[in-house]
């Protein structure tokens, strides 16, 4: 079965010329111009994924997004003009898979796409046959390997494996791992994203797996 993409883009040139690159990819999909028909669409295409900009008449994107994280995982992309970080930040931390401004390629998006709908399908490689999680030990291993982590790069590298292929803002990381006492700056993330990004490349020295997310932060891929 092809993949449904829902279409939620409100500049008709736009639509039309995505619309038949996914179509050239072998991909069904649905245009709405109008944010107020988003939902009801949503609910009837069952869509596998949702490209939505973020400035659209009736309803904006980013209520859109928060209204179907409430009742659904299914991968959102935001595709907008506005490259402001706050608005980057804002629609990540709704839930948003991935974040793609205006003017783009047409050909970048459809490839985007199709690593968001690579990660929901099952793969004949389970992912702990890469990276291995000991949460009692508080250990991860790569191939075997056990890397030698201090606690907090435990901490990232377990939360990345948590949710591989969602991009982390700075903020989301120093919430989500970081002590609520401990007064943590961007730099200090940036170097223990760095010294974990080391750690891993002694195993892995020819694969990437974190990579950044200009103006957001980081996201983890397998």
């Amino acid at each position: 079965m092809k993949p449904r993409i829902l279409l939620v883009e409100d500049e008709e040139p736009l639509a039309r010329i995505l619309g038949d690159y996914l179509t050239h990819s072998e991909m069904d999909h649905r245009w709405i111009d109008h944010g107020g028909q988003a939902l009801e669409a949503f609910r009837e295409y069952k869509p596998d994924l949702v490209l939505l900009d973020l400035m659209l008449p009736g309803v904006d994107g980013l209520t859109i997004c928060r209204e179907i994280r409430k009742v659904s995982e299914t991968p959102v992309m935001m595709v907008t003009a506005k490259v402001e970080e706050l608005d980057r930040l804002l629609g990540l931390e709704l839930g948003a898979d991935d974040y793609i401004c205006k003017p783009y390629s047409p050909r970048e998006v459809v490839a985007r796409v199709k690593v968001v709908l690579r990660r929901l399908r099952p793969t004949s490689r389970p992912q702990d046959s890469l990276f291995r999680c000991d949460e009692a030990a508080q250990m991860i291993y790569v191939q075997g390997q056990r890397l030698d982590l201090t606690p907090t790069e435990y901490r990232l590298l377990r939360l990345f494996l948590s949710h591989p292929g969602r991009v982390y803002s700075r903020d989301s990381i120093v919430d989500l791992t970081y002590d609520m006492d401990q007064e943590v700056t961007d730099r200090v993330v940036d170097s223990h994203i760095k010294n974990l990004r080391k750690k891993i490349a002694r195993e892995l020295p020819d694969r990437e797996v974190i990579y950044s997310v200009y103006g957001v932060g980081y996201r983890f891929e397998i």
